[in-house]
């Protein structure tokens, strides 16, 4: 095998100093170089197929340059739009990132979080958190640099990026309210989740505006935010509960087992029962009937989660801050007069 190709050829093909390419090719001192100059750079590094040094530079920094991202369930199309939002913005800065699926399960979750620290990440983005989470709440307290991405914290000081729960779902049930529903039934996700409670506690205020009774018997709780769980949630919803006409589902994934069991029951949606999901995934568009959903942007909180823990480790000590981004509903067929 030949030697790899070393900054000084590439150096040398672009007709530049050695000190010149190096900034050239760091994000971190890019700014110091022309743009031309940095084309340059970069086309001979392309040519010559040259690739940094990280460890080399990780010795000289005290970095890795990589940051670890845990995520509850790698299958959910929720996290594909988020993890790209987050890439984008690291790998612009030279990071590499790493990502770990914990299956919303504490321990593995813990022992992820171990493996990542015990290869120096610098810090962490975190999909995964509960509303007592005492692994981030401790690990913020001792100066570990983690970002919660689609979720808070109950009391902890821990950054975090999320969307607007209480307004989509606000805007969920005013659109049916709208359509002259009264009846509205909702299948809430897990209690120890900031986002299941923050939409549960929304629909219940925003029935409580419009006069409309809340009753307890129009709430099924899921143990998780999956088509399974949205599935069994349905079905006590659907024996406990009479006359519903319309179901606000806390999300999409949800609102798909929604959506098996009114076929189950010989239902018709939006017919017998309208239904509004959450989160805007890809292709509920083209389910049958397309679904009404609230559109997160999750791209943008990705990449905003990804800024703001670059913001931290250029500056360690700045405060904590949460940032709300704001959802649209999206009507759609799934929804119609009772």
């Amino acid at each position: 095998m030949t030697n790899p190709p070393t900054l000084k050829e590439v150096a040398q093909r672009a007709g530049v100093h050695v000190t010149t390419a190096s900034r050239a090719l760091n994000p971190a001192t890019s700014s110091l170089v022309n743009a031309a100059t940095i084309r340059r750079v970069q086309a001979a590094a392309r040519e010559l197929r040259y690739q940094p040094n990280v460890i080399a530079r990780g010795l000289k920094t005290a970095r890795s340059m990589s940051i670890g991202v845990l995520l509850p369930d790698l299958t959910n199309p929720l996290f594909p739009p988020i993890v790209r939002g987050i890439e984008d913005v690291l790998a612009a800065a030279g990071y590499t990132t790493l990502i770990a699926n914990t299956d919303n399960d504490p321990d593995r979750q813990a022992a992820l979080f171990d493996s990542l620290r015990a290869r120096q990440v610098d810090g962490f983005l975190a999909a995964t958190a509960h509303r007592d989470d005492r692994l981030f709440t401790e690990a913020h307290q001792q100066g570990v640099n983690v970002v919660l991405v689609n979720r808070r914290l109950d009391q902890a000081d821990v950054p975090s990026v999320v969307a607007d729960d209480q307004d989509g779902i606000a805007q969920a049930v005013r659109h049916l309210l709208e359509l002259g529903h009264t009846r509205i039934g909702h299948v809430a996700g897990p209690e120890d989740t900031t986002t299941g409670r923050a939409r549960l506690r929304a629909y219940r205020q925003t029935l409580d505006d419009a006069g409309v009774p809340a009753e307890a018997a129009l709430i099924a709780t899921a143990g998780s935010f999956t088509e399974a769980e949205g599935a069994r949630a349905t079905r006590a919803l659907l024996d406990q509960a009479h006359g519903i006409t319309a179901v606000v589902a806390a999300n999409d994934m949800i609102a798909l087992g929604c959506l098996d069991v009114f076929t189950e029951r010989g239902l018709h949606c939006p017919g017998d029962l309208s239904l509004v999901g959450f989160n805007d995934m890809p292709f509920v568009d083209r389910l049958t009937p397309p679904l009404t959903t609230v559109r997160v942007p999750h791209y943008d909180i990705g990449a905003e989660a990804a800024r703001m823990l670059l913001d931290r480790l250029a500056s360690p000590g700045l405060p904590a801050k949460s940032i709300t981004l704001p959802v649209t509903l999206i009507p759609r067929t799934s929804t119609t007069t009772p």
